[in-house]
């Protein structure tokens, strides 16, 4: 069966996660990615390894579907090879820091002259300005985009989420620039530059607190728990801060991840007064309607905890979904790794590398009905540098002498 992206060549340049993750999309939707790395390699390939001399899973797990290639883009024959390599893609992404593709000597107008179709995808940490030529890390990302003040409780410091909203965020909403230029494309003919800034993207992922930060203006904002507002949306702890109240009950046996996130609706709240043995306050004028229990959230979910701290996560999903409860249990790391469902979803899968053996990784989260993903594992550096160069009519005797050189 033939994938969304055939025929689509993407000559990646990212490195770390950023720009991997986003090529990688690409390549389980079918795209031919061809990553470009010094002879030394991404740098991830020995970042945090669990295995000596073996690449690290940080590299496996970002680069899957891809061929490598090995360039050394400071030598001469070097950057005359590159321009073959942008002759022959339809896509080049890179996450260097600003100015570095200019200072190779390959600004966005040299790549127009040697490519006029090629879509040039670029992530930055920051959008022209002031901030422009600075560092940017995924957690510097959240810092700056918004996530990390409203993160956290009242009392505690400005936190960092686990999930990589910096990074692999801006890669997906890379993707999206790179697949809307490339379907301009069809119509004009010509390729375009394609942005995203890390603070940016994690700002689109905010913008709730966005909105209650304008709300502010017009009074406290009730459906949060906290006693006291100033002029910034503060941090509220596992409050869901929309509409409907949740929270983070705990559970049996108590261990770190025994916790269940459950959500009240206004239609839920018999049911699960009933459920946890209160069945007269689901009647009672204090706390029978959304209203009445607004100043008392922190009151209705101990009373909920009471119930659920009898029981496990999943014996409470399970209850409360049958009363059709909005609820997830707090999925552990191992849970989810392990976990039956997502393994025949796709959503976890296990490969197999050549000196690795076997490791498990995230599945493509985009499913296409006509397109389905198989996923295969991340190259070695310069596997396909006999392919790939072959290709563009260097030949084995050549390679070697590249190779030598220290081009390849």
């Amino acid at each position: 069966m033939s994938k969304a992206l055939d025929g689509v060549r993407v000559l990646d340049m990212t490195h770390v996660q950023s720009g991997p993750s986003c090529t990688q999309i690409l390549a389980w939707l079918g795209a031919d990615v061809i990553k470009l790395e010094a002879p030394t390699g991404d740098i991830t390939r020995q970042q945090l390894r669990d295995v000596p001399d073996v690449d690290s899973l940080y590299f496996t797990m970002l680069n899957c579907n891809k061929r490598s290639i090995t360039l050394n883009m400071k030598s001469e024959r070097g950057k005359e090879i590159f321009v073959d390599l942008v002759k022959n893609s339809d896509v080049l992404v890179e996450n260097f820091a600003p100015g570095a593709i200019d200072r190779m000597g390959f600004t966005w107008e040299r790549l127009q002259e040697i490519n006029p179709e090629l879509v040039f995808a670029s992530i930055k940490g920051f959008g022209p300005g002031r901030y422009e030529n600075f560092k940017a890390y995924e957690v510097v990302a959240q810092a700056m985009g918004g996530a990390m003040s409203t993160t956290g409780f009242e009392e505690g410091p400005p936190t960092a989420t686990g999930a990589q909203i910096g990074d692999s965020g801006t890669g997906i909403h890379l993707v999206a620039g790179i697949l809307a230029a490339l379907y301009q494309r069809t119509h004009t003919g010509k390729g375009q530059r394609v942005s995203v800034a890390m603070q940016e993207a994690v700002l689109n992922l905010t913008r709730v607190k966005l909105r209650d930060q304008q709300r502010l203006t017009h009074g406290p904002l009730k459906e949060y728990p906290n006693d006291n507002f100033g002029t910034e949306v503060p941090r509220s702890g596992n409050a869901s801060g929309g509409g409907q109240p949740g929270w983070a009950v705990r559970t049996a046996p108590g261990g770190p991840n025994d916790y269940i996130y459950v959500i009240v609706q206004p239609p839920g709240w018999a049911p699960i007064a009933q459920l946890i043995g209160k069945p007269e306050l689901a009647e009672d004028p204090d706390w029978a309607t959304p209203a009445s229990r607004l100043d008392k959230l922190d009151k209705m979910f101990a009373l909920i905890e009471q119930w659920t701290e009898q029981h496990t996560k999943f014996e409470v999903m399970d209850k409360l979904n049958a009363l059709n409860v909005p609820c997830g249990p707090i999925m552990s790391t191992r849970e989810l790794i392990e976990d039956e469902t997502l393994a025949e979803l796709g959503a976890v899968v296990e490969v197999e590398h050549p000196q690795r053996g076997s490791f498990k990784t995230v599945g493509c989260p985009i499913k296409l009905s006509d397109s389905p993903v198989d996923i295969e594992t991340s190259p070695g550096l310069g596997e396909h540098n006999s392919a790939v160069y072959g290709s563009l009519g260097i030949d084995i005797a050549e390679l070697s002498e590249l190779k030598a050189a220290g081009v390849v």
